[in-house]
């Protein structure tokens, strides 16, 4: 796999593309798979209905022993050097299990270790990567504010420099992670007269830090079992070293890690969409009515012939961005696609799985229905669908279309 620059990545470039998996990344998934069928598939209901973090902590450590929290990156860090189209294997096959376990593991690897991998240092990436890889420690993402969700530029959490110091105050919403989190990668306003170009800085912040406090938030529609809080800053200190990147680059970085996370978060509703799929099959062959299997009426083919369509389109553009990110190529537009396109199919998919169940798809003692809860937020997820359209329609009218 070519090294590539984590943040000035280039344009695209003509290559052969082969969509082939290699017999390492068949490895790959066969290992994950048996990780979700052993550890992730027999805890998901009962941590969902109990709303059990501690159960999801717990499997993300038996992830961290297998190695799988460093899947995409570089062995000098101590992670496996699988890049982007690991990545999405494993998230893939994570979002089969549970989604609180994905979305756990997806803010830790995705968005906190990816942001010091892309935006720090090598001082930085030396310090905080193989803890975040080991699973020593926990990492979260906070971006999101009260005031400013999809309209990211809008923060306003404040970092004063003071001495060889920035003292932060403000607030951040709907953090994942954000309670059990040792390490929390943070933007904040640095210059409110430049805003976005070259106003945000992101800090590197660990926690407990004086000032520093996280509530978490349980009254969710779905995801149970993840950790969602809000995060207060109260004259929280932080050392100058710990500024990730370049002070007033921070949308930079919080940018280019959504397109990466964009990604693999398309891969998960790509991995819940198979596992639908897969039971809505199996349920058709078994249910009876009118003294055959419901698979045999066209209403219910038609069904499952829609879902197998967007499966194999979701799949199909899911991979072909992952190869083209792990050449070095620019996917902002792809990956915004990607997020768009398979988090929307998803809920079609999702809303016929409960329908070809019936009674016993809208029952709590079916995964279908934790399934059908979990996969309305990814259209809200890093940036609504909403941007998502605008972030394609900008690209193509300044570049043109494929």
């Amino acid at each position: 796999m070519r090294e590539r620059h984590p943040i000035l990545i280039r344009e695209v470039e003509e290559e052969w593309m082969n969509f082939d998996f290699s017999d390492e990344q068949v490895m790959l998934r066969d290992t994950v798979r048996k990780f979700v069928e052993k550890e992730v598939k027999p805890i998901a209901q009962q941590a969902d209905r109990e709303h059990n973090v501690g159960l999801v902590k717990e499997t993300v450590r038996k992830a961290a022993d297998l190695g799988l929290l460093g899947i995409p990156f570089p062995e000098q860090y101590g992670g496996a050097g699988f890049g982007e189209m690991g990545y999405c294997i494993l998230l893939e096959e994570l979002s089969r299990g549970c989604a609180s376990t994905t979305v756990t593991i997806g803010a830790h690897v995705g968005l906190a270790a990816t942001s010091i991998y892309l935006g720090g240092n090598e001082p930085q990436k030396q310090k905080y990567l193989p803890a975040l890889i080991s699973g020593e420690k926990l990492g979260a993402y906070a971006l999101t504010e009260p005031g400013a969700g999809s309209d990211a530029a809008n923060i306003q959490m404040e970092a004063r420099r003071d001495g060889d110091h920035y003292v932060l105050n403000g607030t951040k919403l709907w953090i994942t992670n954000g309670d059990i989190a040792a390490i929390v990668v943070v933007y904040a306003v640095t210059d409110r007269a430049l805003k976005a170009r070259g106003g945000i800085t992101a800090f590197i912040v660990e926690t407990p830090t004086p000032g520093f406090s996280a509530h978490r938030i349980d009254e969710k529609m779905g995801l149970h079992a993840s950790s969602t809080a809000e995060l207060v800053f109260q004259d929280v200190r932080v050392p100058q070293e710990n500024i990730l990147g370049e002070v007033g680059k921070g949308f930079i970085i919080a940018m280019t890690t959504l397109d990466e996370s964009r990604l693999s978060l398309a891969a998960g509703c790509l991995g819940a969409s198979k596992e639908l799929l897969s039971l809505c099959v199996d349920f058709t062959k078994k249910r009876s009515a009118f003294g055959q299997p419901i698979a045999n009426f066209q209403a219910i083919q038609w069904m499952i012939a829609q879902m197998a369509s967007e499966v194999f389109q979701m799949e199909s553009i899911v991979y072909r961005t992952a190869w083209m990110y792990d050449q070095g190529n620019k996917i902002s537009r792809e990956g915004a696609i990607c997020k768009m396109f398979c988090s929307e199919a998803l809920d079609r998919i999702a809303d016929q799985a409960v329908q070809i169940h019936g009674g016993m798809g809208y029952m709590g003692e079916h995964s279908i229905e934790r399934f059908y809860r979990d996969s309305r937020i990814n259209r809200i997820f890093e940036g609504t669908n909403e941007i998502q359209r605008l972030v394609i329609a900008e690209d193509v009218i300044k570049r043109g279309g494929f």
